[in-house]
């Protein structure tokens, strides 16, 4: 599943084709994503300006001139698809703009969804409204974490990936973070120490900005919107690197929990 690298190279993709221009054609061609395609969106959309592209947490934001705002998340398999030389059997949306320029969300398995909101109320949006800070903002911080970890007894990875505690970190990402910060992955959350937190913190970020930097990591079907692969992959330190040897010299270890892969290493994660 796209996480949020993937999803803010896509924005970032889409930013130069979309903002300042107006929306001239909208096609829904398939409304079943994870939850329908709300049945207005064409006609709020269609002759719509579109003022900035954003991201909160795994999702990306399209904002327009009516005051609407498109809120889209990848699921397992989605894509945005740059001036496609054909509409593909899982192009389930299709964008025109006054620029000529086209974009389509591909998305196969279907696991993703659309939706538009009124911008006033992207606050109160159930999936938004208990999200912690994101990762990259400046809310997020060794004091916010002291905070929100105190008296938890779920392990640190588990809190990491509690959208409410920190919004947007998947699983690839929090397991290199930990790695780099040197915390092993299944400590109480309460008393990961300061010292800890102290380098947990900016080894999150250092994480995200090199991923965001190589594009994503492309696992299965993810690809940017002008088709290049995410290539972070071939800098991960320990995720999907069983019995590979970690940066610090010892074996990378692999264990699963309720479902979930975790990827560590003994000899410096404590």
């Amino acid at each position: 599943m796209p996480e949020l690298p993937e999803v803010e190279t896509t924005v970032r993709g889409l930013r130069p084709v979309l903002e300042g221009h107006r929306l001239t054609r909208v096609v829904v061609r398939r409304r079943d994503l994870r939850w329908p395609i709300p049945v207005d969106l064409g006609q709020r959309l269609t002759g719509a300006g579109v003022t900035g592209v954003g991201r909160r947490a795994k999702y990306g934001l399209v904002h327009t001139d009516r005051g609407d705002t498109v809120i889209f998340h990848l699921g397992m398999s989605g894509r945005w698809r740059l001036d496609p030389g054909e509409e593909l059997k899982h192009d389930h949306l299709l964008l025109e703009t006054d620029a000529g320029r086209r974009l389509a969300l591909n998305d196969a398995r279907r696991f993703g969804s659309v939706d538009i909101v009124p911008t006033d109320a992207l606050p109160c949006y159930p999936t938004f409204a208990a999200m912690g800070p994101e990762p990259l903002g400046e809310d997020f911080t060794v004091r916010h974490l002291m905070r929100a970890l105190k008296g938890r007894r779920a392990s640190i990875k588990a809190q990491l990936l509690d959208q409410r505690i920190v919004a947007g970190l998947g699983n690839i990402y929090v397991c290199e973070a930990l790695n780099l910060a040197r915390v092993a992955p299944w400590r109480e959350a309460g008393s990961v120490s300061r010292q800890r937190l102290e380098r947990l913190v900016p080894a999150v970020r250092a994480v995200l900005e090199a991923a965001i930097l190589a594009g994503g990591s492309t696992l299965r079907d993810y690809a940017r919107p002008d088709g290049e692969l995410g290539y972070f992959a071939k800098q991960w330190r320990v995720y999907g690197r069983e019995d590979a040897q970690c940066p610090c010299g010892g074996i990378v270890r692999r264990r699963v929990d309720g479902g979930r892969s975790t990827f560590w290493c003994p000899r410096c994660q404590h």
